[in-house]
C-alpha cells in the first residue's frame, strides 16, 4: 500500500475554499505534507482552467472568425448540459497519462464543484474512469450557499475573471448553477465511503463555514490534520 494517498477528489460548492487548501498544501515541503497530511508532492488538476479556455475558443470563433460558438452562448451557460460531465472525462485523459508517467510518487488532486442543477456529484462521479474511483479518497468542504455566495461575491476582482483564486460567478448564475447541492444526499449512504460502480470511495467532511480558509491559521491547519487523518484511516481500512 502507498504510503500516501494517491489520488484526492476536492468537491465544495464554489468559494467554499477548495483553492486555498491547496495553496496552503502547496507551501508546504513535500515531507511536512507528507507527515501532517498523507500526501505526496501535488500534481493539481482542476476543472476550470479547461471551462475558462473553451470560453476563451467561443469568444474567438465569434469575434474573429464569425463562427458558432461551440461550448457555451453569450451569457456563459453550456450549450448542451453533457459539457458538465465533458469536463469530467477530460480530467480523466489527463490524469490517466499523470499516472502512466509518474505512478504513484505524486498525489493527483483533482478539483470540481457540481450543483444539482447539472447532474450533481451523483452524475459527475459516474464519469470519472475505473483507474481514478479504485485510487481515490474524497474530501468534501461543506459551505452553505449562503457562505458560498459571500465569498464568492468578495474574492472576485474583475481585473482577473481567469484566475484561480480570484474568479467569480454572478449570484444569478451562482444561485441557478450551485444553489442546489446533492452532497449530503450522494454520501447519505455510508459515513465513510462514498459508493460508485464497484468502488468503495474514502471520503471525510470539513466544515468550513466559520472560513478557516480565507486567513489560514492553526485552526485551518488543526482541522484539516483532522480530517486527512481520518481520512487516512478509511483509506487504510480499505486496503488497495
Amino acid at each position: 500500500m502507498s504510503e500516501i494517498l494517491p489520488i484526492l477528489i476536492l468537491n465544495a460548492r464554489p468559494a467554499a475554499g477548495k483553492s486555498e487548501v491547496i495553496h496552503y498544501l502547496q507551501s508546504l515541503s513535500d515531507s511536512k505534507r507528507q507527515e501532517n497530511f498523507h500526501l505526496g508532492p501535488l500534481y493539481i488538476l482542476d476543472d476550470f482552467p479547461i471551462l475558462w479556455r473553451w470560453f476563451e475558443q467561443d469568444d474567438l470563433l465569434g469575434r474573429v472568425f464569425n463562427l458558432p460558438r461551440l461550448f457555451s452562448d453569450k451569457d456563459g451557460y453550456f450549450l448542451h448540459q453533457e459539457y458538465w460531465h465533458l469536463l469530467i472525462e477530460q480530467m480523466n485523459l489527463i490524469a490517466d497519462q499523470r499516472m502512466r508517467d509518474y505512478g504513484e510518487n505524486e498525489t493527483i488532486l483533482i478539483e470540481f464543484s457540481r450543483g444539482s442543477e447539472h447532474g450533481g456529484y451523483q452524475q459527475a462521479y459516474q464519469h470519472l474512469s475505473q483507474k481514478i474511483l479504485k485510487k481515490a479518497a474524497a474530501l468534501y468542504i461543506k459551505v452553505s450557499f449562503e457562505e458560498s455566495l459571500r465569498k464568492n461575491r468578495s474574492r472576485f476582482n474583475p481585473d482577473r475573471p481567469d484566475s484561480i483564486l480570484e474568479h467569480g460567478l454572478s449570484d444569478k448564475k451562482l444561485t441557478q448553477l450551485y444553489k442546489d447541492d446533492d452532497w449530503a444526499d450522494f454520501s447519505s449512504a455510508d459515513p465513510a465511503y462514498l459508493h460508485v460502480k464497484n468502488h468503495r470511495i474514502p471520503y471525510v467532511v470539513f466544515d468550513n463555514e466559520r472560513d478557516l480558509t480565507t486567513e489560514p491559521g492553526p485552526e485551518l491547519v488543526k482541522q484539516l490534520k483532522w480530517n486527512l487523518d481520518t481520512l487516512w484511516e478509511h483509506w487504510r481500512a480499505k486496503g488497495v
